[in-house]
């Protein structure tokens, strides 16, 4: 039998999915290249209009359709193309190593990025948000808001939710507080001696509001950062449109007891459809040795590595956060309790970022309004940018330590 050899030519392991759902994605590339239907939603920059989307439901088929009968080299958008191929062939790697785990439980665990001995630092609890990787807060070198922050007194602890279990995949959102997030508080608070700065990102930060109101003589102060609590806030019709995706949702997360990450990605991109195709076409007139070609495939990287919702926390997050905004309304229950923000006596920072796409800024800067004397931060800057962009150190990171430190006097 001659000996099989492989082909000089053969392509290497395809290490990138992104952008995630890449279907989605080209699609959206070649309706924006070629002429939008009438009265579609983003023909006129309108994708939130609840009627026009029942309106323009059969136009968009037939626009797919016809977009992927013609789909050949001629028609595909090739400057769209060339980025998302420039993005999966880029050398750069994540290859920073975890800090020491303190504390595990099931699939979540939490690092300890004060190291051994620098236990004089301001304790801070960091919660993320459940559907993408906690790392974020650790992106790379240059832009990681924790390492910045152990090298400048604070002593960040990272709640690492990890990936959905067997035992997981059955968790509520009271679950997820007034368990899992509530031990990792006990043993944070245990660890240093006494209580914590809790600092929330995005719907870490709301959660960390249900945590704190429960267990206010573990938590030294909170920081709430681009966390939404009105999800009707600016723009109430974008909210019930992701509400009203829950039943389409449903075969999906019967499956695997989970909303997955393509499907997530997919609610990601009904809040700005082109914005994708937009930074990718960006991307490949950028050299690629530069820093910021490098930060985009690190943001990229990311964005893309996502991590499934449990089904029982995507229902109460799209049905009652998104539909019926419970946190704003006072119905949000946790273990049998209304959460009310209002009944918090501790010293709060909320950062609302202006620039923010994915938590509009009314939404997190209303919270401001309901705990007393809490300090509010509106840095000019975006949502993934207030923590791991180029001006992030100047955004949040300086102003966010130096209030942590003053929580310890």
């Amino acid at each position: 039998m001659a000996r099989v050899t492989e082909r000089a030519d053969a392509p290497g392991p395809l290490l990138r999915r992104g952008p995630r759902p890449l279907l989605l994605h080209l699609m959206l590339g070649m309706l924006k290249s070629s002429a939008l239907p009438a009265g579609w939603p983003g023909s006129s920059g309108d994708w939130t209009s609840l009627s026009a989307w029942g309106e323009a439901a059969a136009a968009l088929a037939a626009k797919l359709q016809s977009a992927a009968a013609e789909a050949s080299p001629a028609g595909l958008d090739s400057a769209l193309v060339a980025g998302i191929a420039a993005y999966r062939r880029h050398p750069w790697r994540r290859d920073l190593p975890d800090p020491p785990s303190v504390w595990q439980e099931g699939g979540s665990r939490m690092l300890d990025y004060g190291g051994p001995g620098d236990g004089a630092g301001a304790p801070a609890l960091f919660v993320p948000s459940l559907v993408n990787r906690a790392y974020v807060l650790d992106l790379a070198p240059g832009h990681s808001m924790l390492r910045w922050l152990a090298g400048h007194g604070v002593r960040p602890l990272l709640l690492d939710w990890g990936w959905p279990g067997e035992t997981e995949r059955r968790f509520t959102l009271t679950d997820y507080v007034a368990g899992r997030l509530e031990r990792a508080l006990v043993a944070a608070a245990e660890l240093a001696g006494g209580p914590v700065v809790l600092a929330g990102y995005c719907m870490g930060g709301t959660l960390a509001v249900a945590a704190a109101e429960r267990r206010p003589e573990l938590v030294r102060a909170l920081a709430l950062l681009a966390s939404p609590w009105d999800f009707h806030a600016g723009d109430p019709e974008r909210a019930l449109l992701a509400a009203r995706c829950l039943p389409f949702l449903e075969p999906a997360m019967a499956f695997g007891g989970t909303l997955p990450v393509d499907w997530l990605q997919v609610l990601f991109a009904l809040l700005d459809p082109f914005g994708v195709g937009e930074k990718y076409r960006a991307f490949a007139r950028l050299d690629p040795a530069s820093d910021r070609a490098r930060l985009f495939v690190a943001l990229e990287d990311w964005l893309n590595d996502g991590v499934p919702l449990a089904a029982p926390v995507a229902r109460e997050c799209l049905g009652g956060w998104y539909g019926e905004n419970r946190p704003a309304l006072g119905t949000w229950m946790v273990a049998g309790l209304a959460v009310d923000p209002r009944r918090l006596r501790i010293p709060t920072l909320v950062v609302a970022p202006g620039q923010d796409r994915i938590v509009p800024p009314d939404s997190a800067r209303v919270i401001a309004e309901l705990i007393a004397g809490a300090r509010l931060v509106e840095p000019r800057a975006g949502h993934i940018g207030m923590v791991a962009g180029s001006g992030a150190e100047t955004a949040l990171w300086q102003v966010l330590g130096e209030w942590v430190k003053d929580r310890l006097h």
